[in-house]
């Protein structure tokens, strides 16, 4: 089977269309869900390509394929994170500054920042003195750099 276009996702899904259906998942490391071409295996051991047209991401709950009876549903694995928790606008500036100035992407849940684990992030946070844990933890969507040059 080769998948050319997301249906839907399951956040858009009324609760009794998707517990009606048999549910296989298709996990993915965070860093994958920017590939448009991949081959894919399921939980259940069903193999997959995705080929999508639309230039977009996979994001966690993206329904690859859907029958009356069956689902097949994009999932994530957990990423090794920190999670920053800012105790004020100033700290989470400094913070925001430090990391833009290495360019290292983040994500934003609630009032934490999801960065991907680093040794030396993990130094600047307890040198900063700003809360932070290190924790396995789902994304919806990767972490993505932004294209840029410094001119």
């Amino acid at each position: 089977m080769i998948v050319e276009q997301i249906i839907t996702n399951m956040e858009e899904m009324e609760k009794e269309e998707i517990i009606k259906r048999h549910i296989e998942k298709v996990y993915l490391e965070s860093d994958h869900l920017v590939k448009r071409i991949q081959r894919v295996t399921t939980d259940h051991g069903k193999e997959i390509g995705i080929r999508l047209k639309e230039p977009r991401d996979l994001t966690a709950g993206d329904v690859l394929y859907m029958d009356d009876k069956n689902l097949i549903v994009v999932d994530v694995l957990s990423d090794d994170l920190l999670v920053i928790q800012p105790r004020s606008l100033k700290e989470m500036g400094t913070i925001a500054h430090q990391l833009g100035n290495r360019h290292l992407p983040a994500q934003f849940e609630d009032d934490v920042m999801l960065v991907q684990y680093d040794y030396l992030v993990e130094e600047l946070l307890q040198d900063l003195q700003i809360p932070f844990k290190r924790e396995e933890r789902k994304v919806k969507q990767a972490f993505r750099h932004i294209g840029h040059s410094h001119e």
